[in-house]
């Protein structure tokens, strides 16, 4: 089986890929459409990940691939629709990476709340005079109350870190009825009214289609300007431009974002803003999860090899 791995692994899954197949491992560039299209017809199977340009295009043609093990749980860079038709199978890696996503949630919870990445800066350009009673003022996470938007496992995880760590009262918004939580929480129906009822609002949808522009411009109002916006899942889950304009004028009190719209860019004045605390794309940085995430999309390419069928299929 000869397969195209896009990017470096961790050394460990790195040995496992090797000994389970003839794995060709590229550099950290993503690859364009027209090099995905050309891989999709000299390889048996990929391993790609986030970035990797598997539009529409790249499933045109005479396909030698029939498995994309995605590497990551998000799969918004892959046309599932035109895999589907071109009768190339999709996986993903879920549940691996629930814990490191949620720690960084909390992360950035605590560094919006507490002003920490402000105060950094502070002293890395040597502005800082000295302990005073009202510099840097923040805000106490402990019995505030957390909005999970979108209550899967990575939602769950993050409230149950927030309610059980931090005193903090849960509510949530999401699209189907959510039932058997071992904390507690309230659903509330309406986006708006759930961000209305917040501190801090934390974004933990899948990305794609369907939650592309979720938090705009009445969003951001409903959050309010004492509200907090933490966004774990895609960049493009909120509108960047309506965001930018939101923390500019004061409309919220600050933003935590580990995620942007189009990667690995991010603009400027979100740069300048002193109220956003920004991370490179850190979810699920850890040695241990990246591991995991490289073993997991292994299970999946040897199930196809092995003729059954992968347990993380898309559908």
């Amino acid at each position: 089986m000869k397969v195209l791995v896009t990017r470096p692994m961790t050394d460990r899954a790195t040995a496992a890929i090797r000994a389970a197949c003839d794995a060709t491992f590229r550099d950290n560039t993503p690859l364009t459409v027209d090099q995905a299209g050309q891989a999709m017809r000299d390889y048996d199977a990929i391993i790609p990940t986030l970035g990797d340009a598997f539009g529409a295009e790249a499933f045109q043609g005479d396909l030698r691939c029939r498995l994309l093990a995605n590497f990551g749980a998000g799969f918004n860079h892959i046309d599932i629709v035109a895999a589907r038709a071109a009768g190339v199978a999709v996986t993903n890696t879920p549940d691996v990476v629930t814990d490191a996503t949620a720690d960084i949630a909390l992360t950035l919870m605590l560094m919006v709340l507490r002003r920490a990445s402000e105060g950094e800066r502070l002293l890395r350009a040597g502005g800082w005079t000295g302990w005073n009673p009202t510099q840097l003022l923040g805000a106490e996470m402990s019995g505030r109350t957390v909005g999970i938007v979108g209550m899967g496992r990575i939602g769950q995880a993050i409230a149950r870190r927030a309610h059980l760590g931090f005193g903090m009262e849960v509510v949530f918004f999401n699209r189907s009825t959510v039932a058997g939580l071992d904390f507690p929480a309230r659903q509330i129906g309406d986006l708006r009214a759930m961000l209305a009822a917040c501190d801090v609002a934390v974004i933990a949808v899948p990305g794609g289609a369907a939650t592309r522009g979720l938090i705009g411009v009445a969003e951001l109002e409903a959050l309010g300007p004492q509200g907090v916006l933490v966004n774990i899942a895609r960049g493009d889950v909120v509108d960047e431009d309506a965001l930018i304009a939101a923390l500019v004028d004061g409309r919220i009190a600050g933003a935590g974002l580990d995620v942007y719209a189009q990667e690995p860019h991010v603009p400027q004045a979100l740069l300048d803003a002193p109220n956003a605390t920004l991370l490179p794309h850190l979810g699920t940085a850890t040695d241990d999860t990246r591991t995991r995430m490289g073993l997991r999309a292994l299970a999946n390419l040897q199930a196809h090899i092995d003729g059954g069928v992968p347990p993380d299929l898309v559908r």
